[in-house]
């Protein structure tokens, strides 16, 4: 069994597993400079191998060691991760970058990087007899929480602003997940989720306040370094929203360090809408709190929150990364989405395809060399919301069934 203490990561406080569920019982009492933050906790592993597992990474169950889990056993069958790092030979040569990998994390069972979070939880419920699992989302941690829990044979319940994109709901509640939309923001969807798991006793997945997501979300960093081993990434652009996914990657690649894997953490770049910006704009700022906003908009639904539950360990991770925040347009994500699926095959949301945006700025700005060794997290399948392809291509009008006709609409695209 994984021997582990949860560490606060604004106090420092060090709570044993039994004593603590999700957040730490000192400063989630008291409202922290910035509003953002509400004493998340941390995973400190008693013991971090020192060599990796016998069986390839990618193999089911064989980065368990360095999960906080009871033993494999504990993991839903539903095959998470073991997604490919892709050499992109297309957009390399397009952007004279011959060392460009893509982290296609579309592959994954409901087409995000969310699986991951939501396999740990739901791994973490059935240890603690727990038989409903409940979250917020904009959508995909929704769709992933409900892909697992059907696999494990637990019941899911999401709460999702209600203009969330439909297929991501329709995903969910295909899954058999209960689907509550909240006439609201995520934010309030949030609050809501976790007095309903108050009061019917659920066990709650929500990022930033469940300290199993980031141990889940960590596993795509393990990853990356598996596969580039014995060099590492000099720099990892990673889509952001409420923090955890880019704390997951730093926590990932620190836990590598400390064991000795990895000799040093790539650089994280944290890509935000410049509708969402609350973190990318500290970071760049120089600011030591993170401010939220009001009214955070953008075409990359997953990346939109007022105030990120996760702005102060996302900011200390990535600045101590020696990274920093960019910012990218809705116009730039559309374009990164037509680009990134005609250069590389990989048809990603406008949250996903936020990381190529965020390398065409990072470029421009100087805070990636074309020679480094750079990978793009692309975080989900753009599947998920298909209107927001349709901004960039034009399906053609039926053609009469005959070749002339063929020959008359081929001709008309040369024009």
């Amino acid at each position: 069994m994984a021997n582990f203490t949860f560490v606060c990561s604004e106090c420092g406080a060090r709570y044993a597993e039994s004593a603590v569920r999700y957040v730490c019982p000192i400063c989630s009492t008291r409202q922290v400079p910035g509003g953002v933050t509400r004493g998340v906790l941390r995973v400190e592993l008693a013991e971090i191998p020192e060599r990796w597992p016998a069986a390839r990474a990618h193999d089911p169950g064989a980065l368990v060691v360095f999960l906080p889990v009871a033993s494999p056993v504990s993991l839903p069958p539903c095959r998470v991760g073991g997604t490919p790092l892709l050499p992109v030979p297309g957009l390399r040569r397009e952007l004279g970058m011959p060392h460009l990998w893509v982290k296609d994390e579309t592959r994954n069972p409901s087409g995000s990087t969310k699986d991951r979070a939501s396999l740990l939880v739901v791994a973490k419920a059935i240890e603690y007899g727990v038989d409903t699992v409940a979250t917020a989302s904009t959508g995909n941690a929704a769709s992933a929480l409900a892909a697992v829990a059907a696999a494990a044979g637990v019941r899911a319940v999401v709460f999702v602003p209600a203009l969330a994109p439909p297929a991501k709901l329709a995903q969910a509640a295909m899954y058999g997940a209960r689907v509550i939309p909240v006439a609201g923001s995520y934010d309030e969807a949030f609050e809501l989720s976790i007095a309903a798991c108050e009061k019917f006793g659920w066990y709650n997945r929500n990022t930033a306040f469940n300290p199993f997501t980031i141990e889940g979300k960590k596993t795509v960093a393990l990853e990356m370094a598996a596969d580039l081993k014995p060099d590492a990434p000099d720099v990892v652009l990673v889509p952001t929203g409420d923090g955890v996914v880019v704390s997951g990657v730093a926590k990932g690649f620190a836990d590598l360090v400390h064991g000795g894997l990895l000799h040093r953490r790539p650089r994280l770049l944290a890509v935000q809408p410049v509708g969402s910006p609350a973190i990318a704009t500290a970071l760049r700022s120089g600011a030591t709190t993170v401010s939220p906003v009001t009214g955070a908009a953008s075409v990359a639904d997953s990346l939109v929150v007022n105030a990120p539950r996760n702005a102060m360990m996302a900011l200390r991770e990535v600045r101590a990364s020696g990274g920093t925040g960019v910012l990218v347009s809705d116009e730039q994500i559309l374009d990164a989405m037509d680009r990134l699926a005609r250069t590389t095959g990989v048809f990603a949301e406008p949250a996903a395809a936020a990381a190529l945006a965020g390398l065409f700025v990072a470029l421009e700005e100087g805070l990636v060399a074309r020679d480094e060794r750079a990978v793009l997290l692309v975080t989900g399948t753009g599947l998920k919301d298909v209107p927001a392809a349709m901004r960039r291509v034009s399906i053609p009008k039926p053609v009469p069934n005959d070749l002339a006709a063929v020959e008359r609409l081929l001709e008309e695209s040369r024009r």
